[in-house]
């Protein structure tokens, strides 16, 4: 798919120079997918991560991505029509279902990584299986972080009904790389840069600073994700001649159901490099 190298990657380590071959990246993602345990599926993804770095991990692809990832019993999944109110954030009660929602993305989260991964990583560059083995790992810090924060709270990740509608994303994408960038990471995970400081500023102003903390951790680090899915886009649309705001305002019409509503942090979103050229246009 790629005749050269793209734009350099963030900083993820070094590889040894020479690899021993004890499995490959596929079977790693295949692991993570198909692990239902939330803990589990965490410490899989990090050890993915960590093995990679250590160069014992081959650049090969000899497993097909399960179709979905497999799921613990709880929480239950419902349509987000049917998701009960969460209740006011001033509440112990209110606090637990906003956390509890933000620990269902963070899990959601590192199945989307290890599946852009294994079901599209042959089509690419290795510097992109560097980027988004980094991205899964920091979604599996970012669950254990929150599902600390719950059982600090007297609950755990699994309490409450969760909605389905990350993957139904990823399913909707599921043959075209191109249409995953877009509306993963581009839409939905640009979203949580419009929503999180609001989030963590009410949880601020409640006095708890740590799950504040955490919620700071989160959106540092998923503008760092935005910007490794748009830049990515960009290459590939360089590499095939498509105009990339052009061809991202068709994607987003065929392939994402909801609207992209204002208000926008602009601010977030331009350091991830996602610009108002891409999203201005189809705001509604």
């Amino acid at each position: 798919m790629f005749g050269g190298a793209p734009p350099p990657p963030p900083a993820f380590g070094e590889r040894s120079p020479s690899p021993c071959r004890e499995g490959s990246v596929a079977t790693a993602a295949h692991t993570v997918l198909t692990t239902a345990d939330p803990r589990a599926k965490a410490l899989a993804a990090r050890k993915a991560a960590r093995e990679w770095l250590a160069g014992r991990l081959a650049f090969t692809f000899d497993l097909t991505m399960p179709d979905r990832p497999a799921r613990p019993e709880a929480p239950e999944l419902l349509p987000p029509n049917r998701m009960p109110k969460r209740g006011r954030l001033g509440s112990t009660r209110g606090q637990i279902a906003m956390l509890h929602a933000v620990a269902n993305i963070e899990f959601n989260a590192i199945d989307l990584a290890f599946d852009i991964i294994g079901r599209f990583g042959h089509q690419f560059p290795r510097a992109f299986t560097d980027d988004w083995l980094r991205v899964g790992a920091e979604e599996a810090a970012h669950f254990a972080l929150v599902a600390r924060r719950l059982r600090a709270l007297g609950a755990a990740y699994g309490d409450l009904p969760a909605h389905d509608g990350l993957w139904e994303a990823a399913e909707e994408t599921r043959h075209d790389a191109l249409a995953r960038l877009a509306i993963v990471p581009m839409v939905l995970e640009a979203r949580g840069l419009d929503v999180t400081p609001a989030i963590r500023d009410r949880f601020a102003a409640l006095g708890d600073t740590r799950s504040a903390t955490v919620l700071d951790r989160i959106l540092s680090d998923e503008i760092g994700h935005v910007a490794t899915g748009v830049r990515w886009f960009r290459t590939a649309c360089a590499t095939q001649g498509f105009e990339p705001e052009a061809l991202w305002h068709d994607l987003v019409a065929r392939h994402f159901r909801g609207a992209l509503k204002p208000p926008f942090n602009d601010s977030a979103r331009d350091q991830a490099g996602l610009s108002r050229d891409f999203y201005a246009v189809v705001a509604r």
